[in-house]
């Protein structure tokens, strides 16, 4: 049907194409074939084209499309995230949608907290560990540990 479709009969028939081993044989000939017929075609004309067929066919969607798709903002699938600049960035939201109550509680489907920057948690992880304020402050005048962002330029630039 896919090969009627796209006017190739010829890889459509005979006994050597009528099973998966041999089309998978001969898999770069008929991507070859197939790779014109679609490219002259915008999306809904190929899938209008294969439906008819009874073609199992679906879009491939890009980036953009996941982005205004309904159902995907129906889902919530697009989060937006506050930046630490006071910006917002649209990110894929967080995945499986859990629907049980009590798992939600649990597991609920939001953004915590952004990735810290180089050395912004320092001081909590070595409280943490168990140094003390007064260590932590030695270790930093020494230049062994910093809470600066040793990456400023990288920073500045977004």
């Amino acid at each position: 049907r896919l090969m009627k479709t796209t006017g190739r009969d010829d890889l459509g028939a005979g006994a050597a194409l009528a099973s998966n081993t041999g089309r998978d044989a001969r898999v770069d000939e008929i991507d070859a074939a197939i790779s014109p017929w679609t490219a002259t075609r915008a999306v809904n004309q190929v899938l209008t084209a294969l439906s008819k067929a009874g073609v199992p066919s679906g879009r491939i969607y890009t980036v953009a499309d996941i982005a205004a798709d309904p159902h995907y903002q129906a889902r919530s699938m697009i989060g937006s995230l506050q930046m630490d600049d006071a910006s917002a960035l649209s990110e894929p939201a967080i995945c499986p949608k859990l629907s049980v109550t009590s798992v939600m509680s649990v597991t609920p489907d939001r953004h915590r907290r952004n990735a810290p920057r180089p050395g912004q948690d320092i001081d909590a992880i070595l409280l943490e560990l168990g140094l003390s304020a007064v260590q932590i402050q030695g270790l930093k005048d020494r230049g062994i540990v910093t809470s600066a962002n040793p990456f400023p330029a990288a920073e500045a630039s977004g």
